[in-house]
Formats: C-alpha cells, sequence, structure tokens
C-alpha cells in the first residue's frame, strides 16, 4: 500500500511542466497566433448559424398565408454558408496543428537524445533501458497527439463557450442566468476530478515503462529464456507486469472516462431547467418562438464544448504526465563538464599511472583501495582476478565513465581530470566482451572509429583479425548490410569485426575486455599473435578471464576484493604461487 501511495501521489510541478510545453511552442508563436484567428472565426461563423436558424423560424412561425419563403431562403442560404466556411477552416487548422505538433514532437525527441548523449554512464546503469526508450517514443508521442488535436479542440471550445454565452445573453437575459447555475457544479467536479485521474496517468506512464523494459530484457535474451525452459516462469512475470499496466491503464480511464457522462448531466439538467423557464417566458410573450429555438441550439453549443473539456482534460493530465517524465529526464544530472582550464590531450605516448587511486559506485562501498599502478608506454598490462574484484571499473576509471573518489590517474604525467574528456576518450581504442554492431554495411562497421577510412585500410584491419574470409564468402563482401544488433552473424564473427575495428583505429592506448572470448582456440591463436605485432608500441590495458591469452603479458595486475594482491609477469608470479599461480593452477585442474 505505502507503495501505491508513493506512485499516487500528485505531480510535483505541474504549471512548470505546463510552461515549459509552452517554451517548446514558443519557435511557431505567429503561426499559432494565426492558428487562434482563425480558431476565433471559425467559431463565430459556426455561433452565426442558430441565429440564422431563429430568424428563419419566426418567418416560418408567420401563420398559414404569411410566410414569406424568400426570407427563409435567404437565412436557410447564409447559414449553409457560414457553416461550410467554417468547416474549411477548421480543417485548415487542422493540418497547421497537425504540422506544429509534428515539429514539436521532433525537437523534443531531439533534445532528449541530445541529453541522453551528455549522460554518465551511471544514468545508464541505473535506469532500465525499456524505460529510457518509453520516454523517448511513447511519452513525446502522447505530448504530440494532445498538441496535435487538444489544443485546438480547447480553443476551439473555449471561443464557442464564451460567444454562444454572450448571444444566450443577447436573445434572453433570464434563461441566460438559469444557464449559469449548473456551471459552478460543472467547474467544481472538473477541478476535483484533475486532483484524482492526474496521479492516475503518472503512474499508467511508469507502469508502461517497466513493461517496455521488461519485454526489451525478455526479447533481447530469448536464447538464454530457451535454452533454461524458463518461458512459463517468464510469461508468469510478465502476466504480473502486463496485469499492473493493464490496471493502471483501467484505473486512469475508470476515473478519467466517467468525467464526460457527470458533465454532460449536468449539462442536460440546464436543458430541462431552460425547457421549464422558456416555457413560462413564451407564455408571458417575453420571447418567441425563434428566440427560445435559437437559445435551445446556443445552449448545445455552450454546454457540448463544456463536456468536450471535460473528456480533454482526461488526455492533457495524460500528456502531462508523459511530459513530466520527459522533463524529468530533460533536467537529469548532465556528465560533469571538462575543467575550465582543460587542455586537449595530444601528443600522447602511452604512459598512464595510478597514484593511491580509490573509488566505489556507491561513495558508503569502495571497491578500489589505493591503487598504485604505472603503466610504461608500449608495455602490456594485464588485470586479472576473480568476478567482482573490480578489474572492468578500471577500465571505466581509465576512460572517465566515472571519476576517482581519492587520488588521481595521470596520463603523459598530467591528471586526466586536466584533459577534456573527449580528447582523452579518442587516446583509447576498446574492444569489449559485449559486442556491439550497428545496421549499416560491414565497411561502416569496421571503419566507424575512423573518419575517412579506405577500403584498404579495412581490409587490412579485417585481414589482421582473421575475418577477411569470412567477409569475402558473403554475397556483398564488404557492402553486405549487418542487420539490427548483428542477427544475421555469430557472436564470435561480431567480436572479430570489433577487433578489426579497434585495429584500424589509431591510437597509442588500447583496452581489451576478454576480447577473444566468443572465437574458437585456433583463431584466438591467431588474433593473439596478428593484435601482438599490430599492439607494438601502444599502451595495452587487457582484462583477462583465461589466463593462458596474458602469459606474454609485461605486467600482470592481480587485483582481489580492489585490492592489488600481486603484481608482476607470469613468470615471476607462477614462482611465488600466491594468489595468481591459485588462479593459473584452477583453470588448469
Amino acid at each position: 500500500m505505502a507503495a501505491r501511495d508513493t506512485i499516487l501521489k500528485k505531480p510535483k510541478d505541474t504549471k512548470g511542466t505546463f510552461k515549459r510545453l509552452l517554451r517548446f511552442m514558443g519557435p511557431y508563436k505567429w503561426l499559432l497566433c494565426m492558428i487562434f484567428f482563425l480558431c476565433f472565426a471559425s467559431n463565430v461563423l459556426a455561433l452565426l448559424g442558430p441565429n440564422l436558424a431563429g430568424w428563419a423560424i419566426n418567418e416560418a412561425a408567420a401563420g398559414a398565408g404569411k410566410v414569406n419563403f424568400e426570407k427563409v431562403f435567404y437565412y436557410a442560404e447564409r447559414m449553409l454558408f457560414c457553416y461550410v466556411l467554417s468547416s474549411v477552416i477548421t480543417i485548415l487548422i487542422n493540418i497547421f496543428m497537425m504540422y506544429v505538433s509534428k515539429w514539436i514532437a521532433k525537437h523534443m525527441r531531439a533534445d532528449v537524445f541530445d541529453k541522453l548523449m551528455k549522460m554518465p554512464v551511471g544514468y545508464f546503469d541505473k535506469n532500465q533501458a525499456g524505460d529510457i526508450i518509453s520516454r523517448v517514443s511513447y511519452d513525446i508521442d502522447v505530448v504530440s497527439t494532445c498538441l496535435g488535436t487538444d489544443v485546438v479542440q480547447i480553443l476551439t471550445s473555449v471561443v464557442t463557450v464564451v460567444g454562444s454565452f454572450c448571444m444566450m445573453l443577447y436573445i434572453a437575459p433570464v434563461l441566460a442566468v438559469v444557464v449559469l447555475v449548473t456551471i459552478p457544479v460543472a467547474v467544481i467536479y472538473t477541478t476535483r476530478m484533475r486532483t484524482i485521474t492526474q496521479p492516475r496517468f503518472i503512474k499508467r506512464s511508469k507502469n508502461y515503462g517497466i513493461l517496455n523494459g521488461f519485454v526489451e530484457e525478455m526479447f533481447s535474451g530469448q536464447k538464454t529464456i530457451m535454452a533454461y525452459a524458463y518461458e512459463n516462469r517468464v510469461a508468469e512475470k510478465f502476466e504480473g507486469i502486463n496485469q499492473d499496466a493493464a490496471d493502471a491503464y483501467y484505473d486512469a480511464d475508470y476515473y478519467g472516462m466517467s468525467m464526460g457522462p457527470t458533465v454532460g448531466f449536468i449539462n442536460n439538467l440546464g436543458l430541462c431547467l431552460i425547457a421549464v423557464f422558456g416555457s413560462f417566458l413564451y407564455m408571458t410573450g417575453a420571447v418567441s418562438l425563434g428566440q427560445i429555438s435559437s437559445f435551445v441550439l446556443y445552449s448545445r453549443k455552450f454546454s457540448g464544448p463544456i463536456n468536450e473539456i471535460a473528456n480533454i482534460m482526461n488526455e492533457l493530465y495524460s500528456a502531462l504526465a508523459a511530459a513530466e517524465r520527459v522533463f524529468n529526464l530533460l533536467d537529469e544530472e548532465e556528465e560533469l563538464k571538462d575543467r575550465e582550464n582543460a587542455t586537449e590531450l595530444t601528443g600522447v605516448k602511452g604512459n598512464v599511472t595510478f597514484e593511491d587511486v580509490s573509488f566505489g559506485y556507491d561513495p558508503e562501498k569502495i571497491i578500489i583501495h589505493h591503487l598504485n599502478l604505472y603503466a610504461q608506454a608500449g608495455k602490456l598490462v594485464a588485470i586479472v582476478g576473480p568476478t567482482g574484484a573490480g578489474k572492468t571499473t578500471i577500465i571505466n576509471l581509465l576512460m572517465r565513465f566515472y571519476d576517482v573518489d581519492a587520488g588521481r590517474i595521470l596520463v603523459e604525467g598530467e591528471d586526466i581530470r586536466n584533459y577534456t574528456r573527449k580528447s582523452l576518450r579518442g587516446a583509447y581504442a576498446m574492444v569489449l566482451q559485449d559486442t556491439w554492431v550497428f545496421q549499416g554495411t560491414i565497411f561502416d562497421n569496421i571503419a566507424y572509429g575512423k573518419e575517412g577510412a579506405t577500403m584498404n585500410e579495412v581490409v587490412a584491419a579485417a585481414k589482421a583479425a582473421y575475418i577477411h574470409p569470412f567477409i569475402m564468402r558473403l554475397p556483398q563482401g564488404y557492402e553486405t548490410i549487418i542487420s539490427e544488433d548483428g542477427g544475421n552473424i555469430s557472436k564470435g564473427q561480431k567480436q572479430l569485426l570489433t577487433i578489426a575495428r579497434a585495429m584500424l583505429y589509431d591510437t597509442k592506448m588500447l583496452i581489451l575486455d576478454e576480447a577473444t572470448s566468443n572465437v574458437d582456440t585456433s583463431t584466438e591463436r591467431k588474433i593473439q599473435r596478428a593484435m601482438r605485432e599490430l599492439m607494438k608500441n601502444k599502451t595495452c590495458f587487457v582484462i583477462a578471464h583465461r589466463l593462458s591469452t596474458i602469459r606474454h603479458a609485461d605486467h600482470i595486475l592481480v587485483i582481489d576484493h580492489g585490492d592489488v594482491v600481486e603484481q608482476g609477469n607470469h613468470e615471476s608470479l607462477m614462482k611465488e604461487k600466491g594468489f595468481y599461480y591459485k588462479l593459473y593452477a584452477a583453470q588448469f585442474e
């Protein structure tokens, strides 16, 4: 119950969210002004219709032999002209507003994507990919739909309500007072329902984000699910999450959908009062039959938009809830900016030093303790240790995905925080265990890190990575399209592509996170020899799980629980028969 109450709490800043939406509409203010003017003109034309109808009815009610059909047709023709012109203008308004909403959605997505490119790695570690995707797609779509349809409807409704009431005052002020009796009831009810429905729309968006995140996670691990015969349990878990999303959708719409009928009932109650009091006024001769007819038509025009606004408010609340989620993402703390005096890292030789470095993702749980390391330019440094020892964390610190809590890391004798992040990260080439390829040609994937790479350079890198023969067997060779996430090639082939990409990238420092884990032993040996040749004069940091792959490393760093327990080369560490010796022996038992 406590969790439910937390989700259903009132949004932090509804007015602020609305103001920020208005700022997104700022570039189109002149077009919006024109749309507002057209809305006004369209509704004025539509409001002339009931008045013209009343005059026509008065002419028709003159009695047998006294009806002036010429005037009846005159009013009817003008009424038809007003309605046709009003409809044409409304079509133009919808076209213009759809244009505005489309470009606002485009700019919002551009801002969100740009923001995501500036976010620290920690944000993606803490948030589900599906929830982030939901904000970029579903939430912005909800906002766009609201701007494209609901805003126009609200503008139209406001003009119609005000115009209709003015005409009712003009026709029969006494009856207009009767109509006013029902307005406070409708306003109070709508205001009360807003406080009930808006938190539920926020919960709906949140649950859809959770649902998207789960689906994305399960689809990416489909083979593992099938291998472990876990389909039924995944389906059961999905059923629970899906039920929560459906309940949240029903809960929001249950209250939201009740607003329209209730407001409609209040408006119909007002119509009953008009019928009663209008009859008395007609009997006393205070109003004519045509005036009562016009008044009834105006009352319907007056109450109809109020009913529509009540329904639109549901969608508006949903859009505000979605916009709030988008703005919350835009307000997230970005990756810390470079220092004011930060310089570009140039003339890299590859000298890297860790000086008494301590770090923890959670300040209360330090992972790396007082790490000291010197990696000489052109040397191969291997980082080994059991799972969770902190190996990948060292790579994250080297790349400044995270900043150290204490101590410092030096490149060429200078604290890396004094360099720009872009130039620092550009000094490294990386091959990770989790391979990443994008939809495009094999050539584009290999040349990803080197702008203007030639075919000869790409082919040379592919040959060095021992993937050239495979590529040449493909129908279009290097122009073969890789499907999204590399679904049409094996994991080993994807890893060879990423190795070729790193080989082509001309840097003085290289990071390899178990870069040959998905290739066979024969190919691994060939790659090790080729990489050893290509890594000459480069400082290389290698995270190794198979210790046989780093026997020729210049320096091996043995880490356990964030502490460097041993350092040295393979021969010296084996002679010590310590922690490294036990790790190595365990792999060959």
